[in-house]
């Protein structure tokens, strides 16, 4: 049995490229439905993976978001996703999840992602995300998690 030193490993959250993320995914069989193709819902499920892997990367972790000045736990919601399939990708494909900051406003975060195979382009996506507190009141982005963002706040189409 031989063992990689953890200095090899590959990040399994992806990587900081410039002003993006890019988390590599590879298309296993559970992921393609009776055409062999990857189901429409999945490349969801893929960017989902992104943009939590993206906020990881910040140093921000999910289960400990708190609104500093009142000290409520706080989550990040789905409010809007809106998608253009353009491609189609299949199983053993490794395609790459690239997300980047569009839009930062009071409660609100807009991600914009691009799933790719090499440099082709399948599908497009523009996710708003709502920080809100644990009864689902919005709450303020807080200092540091505006800060984290700002340098990847990009205007895209």
């Amino acid at each position: 049995m031989s063992s990689t030193p953890p200095g090899n490993w590959p990040d399994l959250a992806g990587r900081i490229d410039g002003d993006t993320h890019v988390l590599p995914v590879r298309v296993y069989f559970e992921d393609t439905d009776f055409t062999g193709l990857v189901y429409h819902a999945n490349f969801l499920k893929f960017c989902e993976r992104g943009r939590s892997d993206f906020i990881r990367h910040l140093g921000i972790d999910h289960r400990s978001l708190e609104n500093p000045e009142q000290g409520e736990p706080a989550v990040f919601v789905v409010r809007r996703v809106e998608v253009d399939y353009l491609r189609p990708a299949s199983i053993d494909q490794v395609l790459e999840v690239v997300t980047w900051c569009a839009q930062i406003g009071g409660a609100t975060l807009t991600l914009a992602q691009e799933v790719r195979r090499d440099d082709v382009v399948l599908a497009r996506l523009k996710v708003m995300v709502v920080l809100v507190s644990k009864a689902g009141k919005p709450q303020r982005l807080g200092r540091l998690v505006r800060e984290a963002l700002e340098r990847f706040l990009k205007a895209r189409d």
